[in-house]
Formats: C-alpha cells, structure tokens, sequence
C-alpha cells in the first residue's frame, strides 16, 4: 500500500503539474528575462531516433547529459550514469577496472563472459560496442550522453532489450583548438587530459586526444603489497574528417584504451575456515594469485554522409574492433590456491550499416540495413586447492547476424504523429565449448601451467543455430500545445540465444542445447516538454514490460566443483514511472531532480531440483526420485534493481573575482538491490545514498578555468557486486566488491 501511495503520488504530481499549467502557458506573456533567452533551459538535440530532434519532440524515454552537464557532475566515467539517471545501473564489473555491467528497468547482463549478450547496448558515434571488457568509457572528448531507456529493438536490433547508452564524441569543425587539463586528488590521483583539432585545408581537418589516468589504491593486496582498487589508463581518439562540399561528409576515428590496473580480488566478507584470514577493510585483501591485469581495446570506424537533396541523406558507419584482456581474480581472498582464476578474452568484429534518412514537413523517418561478424573466445582456469584439481573452460562463439529496418513517422496534423517502425534480424552461431579437469593445484597449460594430461574430460562440444526475430515498435504523439508533447508506444526487444561457457554436459548434460533468446513487449506512456517559458523542462514516463524467456544464470557448489547452467526460466513482470526536470530559477541558480520507481516480480522462474533434496518452496516436503521442476518466483527477485533511484543537485552561477564561479552540489540515493536473483543477506546492498560537490572558477574570457570536485563526501561504504561460494570446500568464500570512497581532486584546464 505505501509502494502503491509513493507511485500514485510521483505519477500524479508530474502529469498535474503539466496539465494544469498547459492552458496559462498560451495564456501567459514571457517574463524580461525569459524574452531575453537569459532565464530558460538550455535545449538539447538528440539522435535518439537515428535522426536529430529535440527531446521534447521524441517518443521514448531519453537522458540525455551534455558536455557542460558531465562536467558539472565530475563524472569521471560512464558510471555517473548510475547516480544521475532513473532506473539504470551502469557500474564496473567484478574483478577489474574497465569491464562494465549494466541494466536499464531490470533488464541486463551481470556476466561478461565471452559468449553471453549483454542487455543493454552501449554505442560509440553509433557504433555498436561488442563486448563489455573495456568499455567503461572514460568521460573526454565527448559531446554528449544518450540514455535510451527500455527496449530498442527496431533502431538499434539486437541486445538492446532494455535499452541503449549512446556516447557521442566531438566533431572537429572548420576552426582550429584545443585544451590540456591536468587533475591531482586523493590517493595521488593524477589524470592529464590532451585534446587537439585543426583545419588542414581543402575541407580536410584532424584532430587527437590523449588521457592518462592513474591513481594508486584505496587500498593493499596485504599478500603481495600491491595496489589494490587502484588505476593506471590510458585512452587516444584519432580523427580525421573530410568535407569538399556542403553534401558530403567524411569521418575517420581511431580509439584505443589500454587498462594496467591491478585485478580487484575483492573483499572477504567472512572469516577463512583454514588459515584463519580475517575479514579486513572493504579496499583490501590477501590474494596470493598475484598482481598482473591487463586490458587492450581497439576500434576503427569510417563514417560517410551524402545529403542527396534537401530532404534525402545516405550514410555509412563502417567499423572493426577487437579487444584482449588478461586477468585475475582470486574469489577466496586468501594466499592459498583454494578459488584462484586466471583468464583470458579475446574478441573482434566487423559491421556495416547503411542507412537512408528522409525529412520533409510531413514524412521523417530512417531506413536502413545492418551486418555484424563477430567472434569472442577465451580460457580461465578454476584453480581449486582443496580438491586438487584445475578446472580449464573455454571456447569461441562466433556470430554473423543480419538486420534490416525502418522507422517511419507522419504528421497527421500540425499536433498528432504517428510513427511506425519494424526490424528483421538473423544470427547465426557457432560454438566450441570444452571444460577439461587436471590433476594438481596449479594452472592449466592453457594459462600457462605445466604440461600435463587432461584427468577428465566434462565438456567437449561444437554446435550451431540460427535465430530469427521481428522488433516492431509503434507510438503515436498529440502536441498538447506548443511546449508540451504526450506520446503512447508499444516495442519489443530481443537478446540472443547461446550456449553456457561453463556448461558441465557430465553434471548437466542440456547443455550442448544451449539456451533460446529472451524478448520483451513493452508499453509506455509518457509526458515531456516546457513549462514557465521554458524555465523548466521536464520529461516523464510510466512503463509496463512482459519479459518472457529470461536467461537466467545459475552457479551453485557440487562436490566436483561448480556447476553453472544458463536457463530460459523466468518470465516477469515489470512496471514502473521516471521524472526528470531541469530548472532555471534565476540567472544564478538552476537545478535537476531525477526520480524513478520499479516494481520488478517474477511470474515463473523454473530452476531443477535433483531427486531427495528438500523442496525450496516446501521444505517439509522432499523431491521425488528422478527429480522435478519447481517454479520458485517468490523466492527469487531480480539483481541490480533497486526500487527506488533519485538524484537532485543544484548549481549556482555568479561573478566572483572577476570571473564565473560555479557550485554544485548533489545528492543521488539508491534504494536496497539484490547481488543474484536468488537473495543473499551477507551480499545484497542496502540502501544508500551519495553526496557529491564540484566548484568551478574560469576568468572572463574563460582560456583557463580551475575546479575542485569532491565525491562520496559522507565516505559510504556500497557493494557494486558479489560472489558467494561460503561453503567449506571454497574456505567460506563470500566476497564483494566495493564502489569508490570519499575522494577529493583539483583540475586545472587550459583552452588554445
């Protein structure tokens, strides 16, 4: 009943506030100020839709934070999003620096092994990113970020399910420029940022930039007396852009990123059973695996634009990339070989994507077709001490999927659109699949252990399939009145089908089947616009999403080591509202609030349990002989969805000193989320929230500027992920991984 109260109330308080004010809008005459353009927020244009619009304009629920806005938020890099944007988590996966896990209205993927899809897209200059290793972007040389929130199934195909994080880069323009910032804070954070463009001549101008990140831990491998948590970064962007004439365009971009951090082993959250390790503070450990991580990531991408006349343009995204991480990640925490894994990932892929974009006064809409081939292996051992024994898994998955798409809208009349949109998408898959068990405690050949025969050979297998799937999409949109736009839509998403990496065909033989992909059909309802001659913009949503096929990931102990299955077992429900609004109260103060609600439930959710074993939903009941299929949706829920996600800040403006200063503080709060589906007291985070504070002074002129940023100010302690193998075999190895803690830093940046 309160859940239900705190909805109805932030439902009611959005919709009202505009409706009410909809009518004296029209009526009312601009204020000086608001005639003047000097108290009014700032209006963003988004590609969202694959073509320029304002966001007042588009059917979909979009976040949408500028270069100024990112900087203002000290937004280090795309993990701010977490803090700023309703229902989405977007944070650091276990065990390293630059590995990103992200969800957006509870639908996701935890698991950066190679092979599985994420859920949620993330797209550099509308390329697609692959893979998650190297992909917690760091935030420079950037022009904006786009949070597409729920599924983008028709525009952007495939494992977008629940939506899609554009991060769209500087053009170089026709004038020559640059700046060089350099940032020292706590734990000898030392960042350099070099960015550079000129006009070469003949339409031609390039263009770098250079960022050097390093920070030493917040805190100390105890073990070895390494850094632990620390970071060591570096990042280039190369382009070239080539414009003979107003139709055509060319740009050429080269991105690179190069992570050195030590592995994050991770904290134990228990005492050790043997050797008696303790449980030590959240950013330390007593990992013996050792010290050494290493991530490189590449891409290249050749973009092309011909405005064929007035109302029609060709583009072309043409782009590869490859990616290879050596890592390490010691799950129990402790000298001892007892849960010690090495491993390494390696990925590339190829995509062409043709599109024709076409704008008149009645028609706009975007066609196009999409190619990808893609191919991601790797190898990591599970080094188990206790059993004597090193497990190898590995494999390769290899895709070639095939898309072809549309999305149209018509103007009916000046106020009411209807857009219609559609996309085919063909994958097909190849997968090679081992899992060997060797005799000694100590690394595979495969990681560069000793030669050695396989002791037992559990998984060897080579499969294939094809999976084909339509993703309409449809919304329609009435122009209430000049500022104020209110849209109904329906689209559906869809994440691929694949095979489990860490499959056992001798514990769980299925596993050569693989698993199907999982969709969702989602509808949403929504109200954006202006409101007070556009001293305040808001936008808002409320959402219903019916997730059918769920991939749901299952690692649980046996006495030969751990069993991993990926199931199609769950099917769900999901609802939900979001608020956002940017304010300009004054020449000197404006403000944002962001707040969203989820309500997240499983429907069914299927998990076997083998024959004798006590019933999880009756434990007084036994399982019969043979085993059987249990739906245990009340007792499982969903990971990485708080209920409750807000933020607000303000920022003030004002001449001191002879120059602009810029305070901002905020505030973001995170309600109490789940680690896994199934719930686990010792892991799953509590509520928290976290205070923020930037300042900024640039001198009138603005060549130079000086900031100062302080985050997390109240030092909260948050768990970012989790492992959970607390029983005697694995030495009670519950650990978590922690978000940073408070931290202080000063910038100085100079403009040329």
């Amino acid at each position: 009943m309160k859940t239900m109260l705190k909805l109805a109330l932030l439902a009611g308080a959005a919709w009202s506030a505009a409706a009410t004010t909809a009518i004296a809008q029209d009526a009312a005459p601009a204020g000086a100020d608001a005639a003047s353009g000097q108290v009014a927020v700032d209006e963003l244009v988004v590609t969202a839709r694959r073509r320029e619009e304002t966001l007042k304009d588009v059917p979909i629920a979009v976040s949408a934070f500028s270069a100024e806005t990112l900087e203002r938020q000290a937004a280090n890099d795309i993990t701010t999003l977490s803090q700023t944007t309703p229902n989405i988590t977007v944070q650091t996966a276990r065990g390293s620096n630059s590995t990103l896990i992200s969800y957006i209205r509870g639908i996701g993927q935890q698991d950066p092994l190679w092979g599985y899809e994420p859920g949620v897209g993330l797209y550099v200059d509308d390329v697609y990113v692959y893979r998650p290793q190297g992909a917690v972007l760091d935030v420079f040389d950037v022009s904006r970020i786009e949070v597409l929130r729920g599924p983008q199934g028709t525009l952007y195909g495939r494992n977008t399910i629940g939506g899609a994080i554009k991060y769209v880069t500087n053009r170089l323009g026709d004038e020559a420029g640059g700046k060089i910032r350099g940032t020292y804070g706590s734990y000898n954070q030392t960042d350099l940022l070099v960015e550079g463009h000129a006009p070469v001549g003949g339409g031609l101008s390039v263009g770098g930039a250079y960022a050097l990140y390093k920070r030493d831990g917040y805190g100390a491998n105890l073990t070895t007396g390494a850094e632990h948590y620390d970071k060591d970064v570096q990042a280039y962007r190369l382009s070239a852009e080539y414009k003979p004439n107003d139709d055509l365009f060319f740009r050429l971009a080269y991105d690179r990123v190069e992570d050195d951090s030590n592995p994050r082993h991770g904290h134990r959250e228990l005492p050790a059973l043997v050797g008696g390790y303790k449980v030590l503070d959240a950013y330390d450990t007593q990992a013996g695996l050792g010290d050494k991580n290493a991530v490189k990531t590449e891409g290249l991408s050749l973009t092309g634009e011909y405005h064929a006349s007035e109302f029609l343009t060709f583009k072309s995204i043409t782009a590869g990339r490859k990616g290879h991480t050596q890592t390490l990640i010691d799950f129990d925490g402790t000298p001892l070989p007892t849960l010690d894994v090495p491993a390494t990932y390696d990925d590339r892929s190829f995509s062409q994507e043709l599109q024709a974009v076409y704008s008149d006064d009645t028609v706009q809409g975007v066609f196009g077709l999409y190619y990808m081939n893609s191919q991601a292996s790797g190898e990591f051992d599970t080094i188990a001490g206790n059993l004597g024994v090193s497990i190898a898994d590995g494999g390769k998955v290899s895709t070639q999927s095939f898309a072809a798409f549309f999305d149209v809208s018509a103007n009916f009349t000046d106020r009411f659109k209807v857009s219609l949109g559609a996309r085919a998408t063909r994958d097909h898959k190849r997968s090679n699949t081992f899992r060997f068990f060797y005799l000694g405690a100590t690394r595979s050949p495969y990681q560069g252990g000793t030669p050695r025969p396989i002791l037992q050979v559990r998984t060897n297998y080579s499969a294939e399939k094809t999976f084909e799937e339509f993703t309409p999409r449809l919304s329609a949109s009435y122009e209430l009145t000049d500022d104020l736009n209110t849209y109904v839509s329906y689209s559906k998403g869809y994440k691929s089908g694949g095979w489990d990496m860490r499959g056992d065909a001798f514990l769980t033989p299925q596993t050569v089947e693989g698993y199907d992909p999982e969709t969702v059909n989602a509808y949403e309802v929504g109200l954006k616009g202006n409101l007070f001659d556009r001293r305040v913009s808001f936008a808002t949503a409320a959402f219903l999403s019916k997730y059918k096929d769920q991939q749901v990931t299952t690692q649980v102990v046996v006495p030969s080591g751990i069993a991993s299955s990926v199931d199609n077992a769950g099917a769900s429900t999901l609802y939900g509202v979001e608020f956002e609004a940017n304010a300009r109260f004054s020449q000197h103060l404006s403000g944002t609030v962001a707040v969203g609600y989820i309500h997240a439930k499983y429907d069914t959710f299927s998990r076997f349990v083998p024959g004798g074993a006590p019933n999880p939903v009756n434990p007084s009941q036994t399982i019969p002989a043979g085993g059987q299929v249990v739906n245990v949706a009340d007792l499982y829920g969903f990971q990485n969805t708080p209920e409750w996600t807000g933020n607000a800040s303000l920022t003030w403006r004002g001449t001191v000193a002879g120059g602009e200063l810029q305070v901002t503080p905020m505030v973001s709060y995170r309600d109490d989320y789940q680690q896994f589906e199934q719930p686990l007291p010792l892991l799953d985070q509590k509520a928290f929230t976290l205070v923020d504070l930037t300042a900024s002074w640039a001198p009138e002129g603005g060549r130079y500027k000086i900031s100062v940023a302080g985050k997390n100010l109240t030092d909260e302690r948050y768990r970012t992920g989790g492992y959970n193998f607390g029983v005697a075999t694995y030495n009670n190895s519950v650990i978590g991984f922690y978000g940073p803690p408070r931290t202080y830093s000063a910038s100085i940046e100079v403009k040329f």
